[in-house]
């Protein structure tokens, strides 16, 4: 069972923390952080190309010359696909791209990456994320003295509302809830910080 040191903001240890081994000491599965990644990628693509077929693109529908007898090929419309700025066949529409990743995979992938963080040393658990104001300056100040100066994921549990404010205009900077994180948000940001609570309740979660 993996333990790891509870910390304060200040970087000063105040205590430990049993981590569950499933989680936090699971195998580290490329393949499923590859599909969880891809997974996450496709839900988010707009899917908005749009071609006009001949039903809406701008043109008269009569037709231009009778049937027979003027020695020329028959032609019903100007806005055919046989001619130019007519219809597009089999053109791109809007669609989405999202598709549906079996619940056990994404688990499994949380898991993966979880323990991927916590064995590179880029997972760290803080005692609670006691933001005595709404100030960017503060929360800046906090994450320079716990050495987390490049991308960081806070995950929390609850409505910290002094936190959002302090964390929402800094660069590079997430806060999520434990119930909302995600294997893409893990891996894109290069530190993770848990408050004790976050990380109990994802070992709960996902032993």
């Amino acid at each position: 069972m993996p333990s790891v040191d509870v910390i304060d903001l200040s970087n000063n240890k105040v205590g430990s923390l049993d981590l569950a081994d499933s989680v936090f000491g699971a195998p580290v599965n490329q393949a499923l952080l590859y599909e969880a990644v891809r997974h996450h990628l496709a839900g988010t693509r707009r899917g908005t190309a749009s071609t006009k077929t001949r039903h809406e693109v701008a043109g008269s529908g009569k037709k231009l010359w009778k049937q027979k007898g003027t020695g020329r090929a028959r032609m019903g419309s100007i806005r055919s696909p046989l001619w130019r700025h007519g219809g597009t066949v089999h053109g791109p529409q809007p669609h989405s791209y999202a598709y549906h990743l079996p619940k056990k995979m994404v688990l499994g992938a949380l898991r993966s990456a979880l323990s991927a963080k916590l064995r590179d040393g880029e997972l760290k658990v803080v005692n609670e994320f006691s933001i005595a104001e709404a100030k960017t300056k503060a929360m800046r100040q906090a994450l320079n003295t716990l050495e987390f100066s490049r991308t960081v994921l806070l995950v929390d549990n609850g409505d910290n509302r002094n936190l959002q404010l302090s964390s929402r205009n800094l660069e590079g900077v997430k806060l999520v809830s434990s119930r909302e994180v995600s294997v893409y948000d893990l891996l894109k940001h290069e530190k993770v910080l848990l408050s004790e609570a976050a990380a109990k309740k994802l070992s709960e979660a996902l032993a």
